[in-house]
């Protein structure tokens, strides 16, 4: 059976982070600020696998009251979201994520990026798409208050 599953997440940048994105460091004068490294877009993108699977979002599941999560690598808990899905039966399909972001320009980490979440999907690289985008200036994105990321996700069983 095949089930689908969307993921949503934004991040505020703030001087003093390293911005991470699809488990890669972009160089910028700003990063992401959360409990974890704040990498909004595995953030979404693990809701997304989560909610396909009908198991809540990672803020039950890796809450940001919790030391343990406290600086965590988001792809170590992308890799337990993934071990989360395969123990009850399911396998992926394919992922698409859209990063939202006005600056700084995303396009040549995109290749980089797939395949940091190819690998921990345990996917093929053509399992995977990554975009970018910006707002047109427009809201918190357009300003460079932030970043958001969506995602969707194929499981199976």
């Amino acid at each position: 059976m095949n089930r689908i599953g969307f993921g949503y997440d934004v991040h505020r940048l703030v001087e003093g982070r390293r911005l991470m994105l699809c488990g890669v460091e972009v160089p910028y004068e700003k990063g992401l600020l959360g409990h974890s490294d704040a990498d909004v877009a595995l953030h979404a993108l693990s809701d997304a696998l989560l909610g396909a699977a009908a198991l809540r979002d990672i803020g039950y599941w890796f809450p940001d009251t919790a030391a343990e999560f406290d600086g965590a690598d988001s792809r170590v808990l992308l890799r337990r979201v993934v071990a989360m899905l395969a123990e009850r039966g399911y396998k992926i399909g394919n992922v698409d994520v859209t990063i939202c972001a006005q600056r700084p320009k995303l396009m040549s980490f995109i290749e980089e990026m797939r395949k940091c979440v190819a690998e921990d999907l345990g996917v093929d690289f053509g399992s995977v798409s990554v975009k970018a985008t910006t707002t047109e200036g427009l809201g918190f994105v357009g300003t460079g208050e932030g970043i958001a990321a969506q995602a969707v996700a194929l499981i199976y069983s």
